[in-house]
């Protein structure tokens, strides 16, 4: 892994929330790792910001470290809040929607 790949996290031990910061009215990202297997990143969503219905070949993990989100995967919503988790399986429709600012850790594998 190189320094890009990494963000030059490699072999610190970090606060995940705090690798990220809220921007008032956006999401923000930042990635972590990536490679032929999938990435990792973080997100930072204002509250009310979120993402319009999408796929992807990837299955998704998504861990919530701060405040909450409602996701919808093939049009039936949950709502996720800090320490929880949920998978968002590869080639299945899915949305956010910011419930209030959170922060979240994407892992996407290649299925």
């Amino acid at each position: 892994m190189t320094e890009e790949t990494t963000g030059g996290l490699e072999g610190q031990v970090r606060d995940l929330a705090g690798l990220i910061e809220y921007q008032e009215g956006a999401v923000v990202s930042r990635r972590i790792l990536k490679n032929e297997g999938g990435d990792v990143t973080l997100f930072a969503f204002d509250a009310g910001q979120g993402l319009s219905e999408h796929t992807t070949p990837f299955d998704a993990l998504v861990i919530v470290l701060d405040g909450g989100v409602e996701i919808s995967i093939a049009g039936s919503p949950s709502a996720v809040h800090s320490g929880e988790m949920i998978i968002m399986p590869a080639g299945k429709p899915h949305a956010l929607r910011a419930l209030s600012r959170f922060k979240m850790l994407l892992v996407m594998l290649k299925s």
